[in-house]
């Protein structure tokens, strides 16, 4: 068995270096999974080009998936209790800390851990093994891990942002019913935008306005469910456009999906008297957004959710959400746009901030 790991680690701002690191023992509590793929999500990018966090020097890449080449005889079942093995896939999700006043009071917002530990969002050199942009990754004990071989090697990518959109659904569901008419528009069109878009169309919703100034993305939308589009960059009034496809009211629901402030405060103006908003691009503060209150809010009634993360249980409606996807013929493998070798990771988040493409992965 291999005794050293080539991984990326981020030691400066737009500067990520190949390592060379040794391979501990696994001891009876742990895993050594051979990585397959990482997908590149936006927080590694804000981080890759100025460390928000100061989280250097740190091992990247939380999207990924691989196979378990070594497990510890204490390791036996995932999160769920499905039985583990050398030779199963998997991908890990968020571990909460198990300390603070959220998790000791708070056991059904988890999620909200101030101090919960997710791979590839470990800083320091003793996480070097931590991170999915590398050979391997090494499992720390009672990490919370989802057995998931029976699903292709672009879905498994997948599935860490589909559990960020499936839990934004279930926050959205807390105050407004989805019906098959109802008219929801998702603004943003990268990869949430276009995974939520298309966990919409699963839950029979037909009525889906897709937002974006990419043609490209608008196009890829339209393949995964959406009835409309409209194009922001072309448009003279955005938002009449969206009005006119609605009857003149406006959105039942929308779904606000980028990290753009100025976004953010337009989300408002698409949604009708009485409708709802779920804001879920934020992940990372990229400034402040304005909105007025009477005229966005208070004269329409609207009501608002935030969706931060994910739950555990949203992991396993997110492999479910994956497959109906498949099932019903939507092309969610056409979001997987470029594939990038571990060497290249540098030329990877390059051209993910040029926007080129939607979904973007290190596959090994």
């Amino acid at each position: 068995m291999t005794k050293s790991s080539k991984i990326a680690v981020l030691t400066g701002e737009k500067t990520i270096e190949l390592k060379e690191v040794e391979i501990p023992e696994i001891n009876e509590d742990e895993l050594l999974v051979k990585v397959e793929a990482c997908g590149i999500c936006g927080t590694d990018v804000h981080e890759y080009k100025g460390d928000p966090f100061n989280y250097i020097p740190i091992h990247l890449g939380h999207e990924g998936t691989g196979e378990i080449i070594k497990i510890g005889k204490n390791v036996t079942e995932d999160y769920y209790g499905k039985p583990l093995k050398v030779g199963d896939k998997i991908v890990t999700g968020l571990k909460p800390c198990g300390e603070c006043d959220t998790c000791l009071n708070d056991p059904e917002n988890l999620h909200l851990c101030e101090n919960g530990a997710i791979y590839g969002l470990l800083p320091g050199e003793e996480h070097f093994l931590n991170g999915w942009f590398g050979e391997y990754i090494k499992i720390n004990p009672n990490s919370v891990i989802f057995n998931v071989s029976d699903m292709d090697l672009d879905l498994r990518m997948l599935i860490e942002p589909a559990a960020v959109v499936v839990h934004a659904v279930e926050k959205a569901k807390e105050i407004t019913n989805f019906k098959h008419h109802s008219n929801v528009v998702i603004q943003g069109c990268g990869p949430i935008g276009l995974l939520l878009l298309t966990l919409v169309r699963t839950m029979g919703v037909r009525n889906i306005i897709a937002v974006d100034g990419d043609k490209n993305r608008l196009a890829l939308a339209k393949k995964l469910g959406a009835h409309w589009t409209v194009n922001i960059a072309e448009s003279d009034d955005p938002v009449a456009e969206v009005k006119a496809l609605t009857n003149g009211k406006g959105a039942d629901f929308a779904f606000q999906c980028t990290g753009s402030p100025k976004a953010a405060a337009a989300i408002w103006k698409y949604v009708r008297r009485a409708g709802g908003m779920c804001e879920l691009g934020f992940f990372v503060d990229n400034g402040e957004a304005t909105y007025n209150p009477h005229l966005d809010i208070c004269n329409k009634e609207i009501k608002v959710v935030g969706s931060w993360t994910y739950q555990s249980i949203d992991w396993i409606q997110a492999c479910e959400f994956l497959k109906e996807a498949k099932q019903q013929n939507l092309p969610i493998n056409e979001i997987i746009t470029h594939r990038f070798d571990l060497a290249d990771i540098n030329e990877a988040m390059e051209t993910n901030i040029q926007m080129d493409g939607v979904k973007l992965g290190i596959f090994l």
